[in-house]
């Protein structure tokens, strides 16, 4: 039954081929790219490490240079790890968005967790700048916690009935994160540290990776560890789903059900990112959009497409936005903005006759 509907709606799919690319070699593919994409965001930067000695390290035993060392374990690997993290969940969090609306322009905030992530992050930066908990900042950790929130709010808005329909889900997210977003100002003109606060939290709203501990990758892994499986069997459920509500019943999915546990699980992987990097746009669009278009409909095909592309184009990215202008550092968001927009827009001039109605 599973692969009838996935034939069924590949045919519906724009620009669907009878032939799909085989899933091995392609996750093997993305794969290698993802390991040069680490090693070659390893070496570069404003102090530069020879491949010759990273070799020499983890293949003879040689020890690096006691600078080289601390800025390849202190500095650079934390920070690469984090970007593969965020660009994966972000992604993933917009494949299980997309599936769930239907909606190719959906992406992780789309139900308002930016909103909250905004108020949250601002709450933290002017009012407890002090605070910190397993290295992670006020900012951080209040801008999860409002992204969380705000989901939760938006869902029960939403839900009437015992039941909870998408374009009203969608239209209390819009409303509520504009809510939140413009309501962030009240907290802002509180600063009173001639503006310093503002500008790191100006920084972070562009989306900006930073340097975390090793301690925040831990806990970020732990909470990608606890979603993974998850969303793995949720896949399986978007594929029956995109044949409409009515049909899902029929096969026996409870759908409400399904629905509160994409919205929980794809909530989780944006808060995580927005709690290592801020606010990030365009990777969760392009990512799952791109895959689709090349592996098909199928969702399980797709989760190890799109967290692997993911990561490898955040941590190619990042490496860019801390190169391109070294030693000055550009905000990820902002590449990720110049970039992603044109390409998007590429994406859609090539698929446009898919979107017609």
């Amino acid at each position: 039954m599973e692969a009838e509907i996935v034939q069924f709606v590949a045919g519906e799919e724009s620009g669907s081929s009878s032939a799909r690319l085989p899933l091995g070699p392609v996750v093997a593919v993305l794969a290698a790219v993802l390991v040069i994409a680490i090693v070659l965001a390893i070496t570069c930067g404003a102090v530069r490490i020879p491949l010759e000695s990273i070799e020499a390290c983890f293949l003879h035993s040689r020890p690096l240079a006691p600078d080289q060392q601390t800025i390849l374990l202190d500095v650079r690997l934390p920070r690469i790890v984090a970007a593969a993290m965020v660009g994966a969940s972000l992604s993933l969090a917009g494949l299980l968005f997309q599936g769930l609306f239907r909606n190719p322009l959906a992406d992780p905030y789309v139900i308002g967790s930016s909103g909250g992530a905004v108020l949250g992050a601002s709450v933290g930066m002017v009012l407890l700048p002090q605070v910190s908990w397993m290295g992670f900042s006020a900012i951080a950790l209040l801008a999860f916690a409002g992204s969380v929130a705000t989901i939760a709010i938006v869902y029960s808005l939403a839900r009437v009935g015992g039941t909870t329909q998408v374009v009203t889900l969608l239209l209390a997210g819009f409303a509520v994160s504009t809510m939140l977003s413009y309501s962030s100002y009240f907290v802002e003109i509180l600063d009173r540290d001639y503006g310093m606060g503002l500008r790191v939290l100006a920084s972070w709203l562009h989306g900006s990776i930073g340097v975390p501990r090793w301690t925040q990758v831990g806990v970020v892994g732990l909470l990608l560890l606890i979603a993974l499986p998850a969303s793995a069997v949720l896949a399986r459920r978007l594929n029956t789903l995109a044949l409409g509500d009515e049909y899902a019943q029929q096969l026996g999915v409870k759908v409400e059900s399904v629905r509160i546990a994409i919205i929980i699980v794809g909530s989780l992987f944006a808060a995580v990112a927005v709690s290592l990097g801020g606010l990030i746009g365009f990777v969760g669009l392009i990512v799952p959009h791109l895959a689709r278009l090349v592996m098909g409909p199928d969702h399980l095909r797709l989760l190890p497409v799109t967290a692997l592309t993911g990561a490898a184009f955040l941590v190619l990215t990042d490496t860019l936005a801390r190169t391109v202008m070294a030693p000055s550092e550009l905000p990820v968001g902002i590449l990720m903005a110049l970039i992603g927009g044109p390409f998007f827009l590429y994406l859609l001039r090539r698929t446009k006759r898919g979107y017609g109605a």
